[in-house]
């Protein structure tokens, strides 16, 4: 059984940035991939990124692509995901998500075994 939980989440500025952390317990989460996906008020959650188990993949949504990158350090049971360039509309409860089985269907939710309860992220001026 893995626990995941995420922080690092606030009110921000557009233009701002912030780094949210997804951190887990047990050693077997460096073994998973794990993606981040983000839900809006009245919205259907959405996929954000996505790194494999062991970091060397990456893929991203259309609309974070080239201001948000994910990142893991399996020594510490961590992954990241620094969001540059905020924007309003980037303005969700953002999940960690964990995936044992390594699948390809990555942005899909039902890909995912593990999910914390997230973190708001409001960039708002």
């Amino acid at each position: 059984q893995v626990q995941v939980e995420e922080s690092g989440g606030g009110l921000v500025q557009p233009g701002d940035s912030l780094r949210l952390s997804c951190v887990a317990s047990g050693s077997t989460f460096s073994r998973y991939s794990t993606g981040w996906f983000r839900q809006a008020p009245g919205k259907e959650r959405e996929f954000v990124a996505h790194i494999s188990w062991s970091g060397a993949s990456t893929d991203y949504a259309d609309s974070v692509k080239g201001r948000f990158t994910i990142s893991r350090d399996n020594a510490e049971n961590v992954v990241h995901l620094r969001m540059n360039s905020l924007k309003p509309e980037d303005t969700a409860v953002y999940y960690c998500a964990a995936d044992p089985w390594g699948g390809s269907d990555f942005t899909q939710t039902s890909q995912y075994e593990y999910w914390g309860k997230g973190t708001l992220v409001t960039v708002s001026s």
